[in-house]
């Protein structure tokens, strides 16, 4: 990785001033999460200049590092929108990535399985969803599904075969090997401190010195927001981080899974629920739940920032958020809490685990973006600050301000994506 500017003779350094030119590419990325590192592999294989700026030591350290894992399907999303087209593409890519480059994956298929009568109708729902996204699903009933999971107790069940999982660090990792191997370049324990916006290009100001990009692309992931506004422009939103805690299985409880068992999503909130995933290193964990953290990255209940925590609670949209789910946010609490609580939402699907099963196993933090009115952004959302031609030519910056999952799942089309809407792809 690199940890020093390079020179160059583009750069903006007064004449002679003895100093060396300021380092000039194609595109900069801001953010060293898989969505970014995958734009800026997306710009070398297109043949530009690249650099990528990451605050933190070492690339994937927040949300692509502390997922689930899973490499999502399709399912889930509303036909038409970023999120379906882009996963069900993102599926197949990450898998033949994988394959490619001999990282460790395996597809192994997933059930969603219904527990309660009234859960049914939405199964239905999913499995036409499914089906107009080009997703294969199979409906099963309570015989059917044990066929794939003996252990499972349910009334009915969608059998997805081409949801797999995967190490989304090491994806990104390779992704950053790639772009370097490709002539570009990645900084690492940089810090954004400022943009300046110019007719030919845009000036990132980092704690290690300024680079030049004639396009800037921001995947800020839990700092987009503050990012957007660093750079002049107003987001529309406010990250709200929601935490998700893993809890481990043991030996006993492990031996029940097979694969990926989830429940049916409740259509009134964001998250797809607890469910059980095993791992490509063979241990199972459930989760995540979701609670607010107390900073943008709280990882654990002793992680309080308290102007972070000030901002978040006294957001308008956080407080229209807190009045319409309290009583779902009292139940992910006391699922945080308490290792019974957490057992009794797992055991609707797999009745022989235990409280004593359970152990801690880490946690991630979601950057979810939320509208003043409370509205949770649902989709991936951009944001364009057009340069001086008024479209995305030289001088833009495009901010990437909602990228919850299956963003990396949808990270490779999600590059494309973003280099064609900065018209860069040129």
């Amino acid at each position: 990785m690199a940890g020093s500017d390079r020179d160059g003779s583009t750069g903006s350094a007064p004449a002679g001033a003895g100093l060396p030119a300021t380092p000039s590419y194609d595109l900069v990325v801001v953010g060293g999460g898989i969505v970014g590192l995958a734009t800026a592999f997306a710009a070398t294989n297109a043949g530009l200049s690249v650099a990528v700026v990451e605050r933190e030591p070492r690339l994937a350290n927040h949300q692509t590092g502390n997922n689930s894992n899973v490499i999502h399907s399709g399912l889930y999303y509303a036909p038409g929108g970023y999120k379906a087209r882009l996963a069900v593409a993102g599926c197949a890519e990450t898998v033949a990535f994988c394959r490619e480059y001999d990282l460790p994956h395996q597809v192994c298929g997933k059930l969603v399985v219904a527990t309660e009568p009234e859960e049914l109708p939405r199964l239905d729902a999913l499995a036409r969803r499914g089906e107009a996204n080009g997703v294969e699903n199979h409906r099963l009933d309570e015989h059917g599904m044990k066929t794939y999971e003996p252990d499972v107790r349910g009334l009915a069940a969608l059998w997805v075969p081409s949801t797999g999982i995967c190490d989304y660090r090491s994806v990104a990792e390779k992704l950053g090997e790639l772009v370097e191997k490709g002539g570009g370049e990645v900084h690492l324990g940089r810090a954004v401190t400022g943009f300046a916006r110019r007719p030919s290009d845009v000036v990132v100001r980092t704690s290690g010195g300024d680079l030049l990009g004639k396009r800037v692309v921001v995947c800020g992931g839990l700092r987009c927001d503050e990012l957007a506004t660093l750079a002049g422009a107003d987001p529309g939103v406010r990250i709200v981080p929601f935490r998700g805690e893993y809890s481990g299985f043991s030996e006993r409880a492990a031996s029940l899974v097979r694969g990926l068992i989830y429940p049916v999503p409740d259509p009134e909130f964001p998250f797809l629920g607890v469910h059980a995933t095993r791992g490509i290193d063979g241990h199972v964990h459930a989760g995540p739940n979701a609670v607010l953290a107390m900073a943008r990255e709280g990882y654990d209940w002793r992680t309080i920032r308290p102007a972070e925590l000030l901002g978040t609670l006294t957001y308008p949209g956080m407080i229209r958020i807190a009045r319409k789910h309290w009583r779902y946010g009292i139940g992910e609490v006391q699922r945080s809490l308490s290792r019974k609580a957490m057992v009794r939402q797992i055991q609707r699907m797999l009745p022989d685990v235990t409280a004593e099963d359970l152990h801690p196993a880490g946690a991630g933090v979601r950057a979810q973006a939320v509208k003043a009115d409370g509205t949770l952004v649902d989709d991936f959302l951009f944001l364009d600050q057009p340069g001086s031609d008024g479209a995305g030519g030289a001088g833009s910056i495009l901010h990437v301000l909602n990228a919850p999952s299956p963003a990396a799942t949808a990270a490779l089309p999600i590059g494309r994506e973003i280099l064609g809407r900065l018209g860069a792809a040129a």
